[in-house]
């Protein structure tokens, strides 16, 4: 169909989504990016974040936490990459927000650059899934 462009979301630990979409969000390196049919070629990197998926049939937006990756975009076709791929519902919210702490304590401890790196991507990825699941909860009350 002109009308909608194929999505596939996949990790290491495989596939988490296929199909049809009318347009589609991903958290670009540079900003969120808004994806419709017969988008121009693109290749980019993704930084966690929130890939949003409205399906063809009008159902509702489906909602995915990203831990960064790549994302490849041709007019038909959008290909997410990602390092760590979840459902927004399977998303485990104690595990972020004690990720999200370990991260904290860490950064106020006195730590070296590399130690510091590590963190501050565990502190990004962790706030991610919980944004994420903050959302979610607004779109389902």
């Amino acid at each position: 169909m002109a009308d909608t462009i194929q999505v596939d979301i996949v990790s290491a630990e495989g596939q988490i989504f296929s199909g049809p979409a009318r347009m589609v969000f991903a958290p670009a390196s540079q900003g969120e990016l808004g994806i419709l049919p017969r988008h121009a070629p693109l290749l980019t990197l993704l930084k966690p974040g929130e890939v949003r998926v409205l399906p063809a049939d009008g159902g509702p937006e489906q909602p995915f936490y990203v831990g960064g990756g790549a994302l490849e975009i041709q007019p038909h076709h959008v290909m997410v990459l990602a390092d760590t791929a979840l459902r927004a519902r399977d998303i485990d919210e104690a595990a972020a927000m004690a990720a999200k702490q370990r991260a904290e304590d860490t950064l106020r401890g006195h730590i070296d650059k590399v130690t510091e790196a590590e963190a501050l991507a565990e502190l990004a990825r962790a706030a991610a899934q919980l944004k994420v699941l903050q959302r979610l909860r607004k779109l389902h009350g």
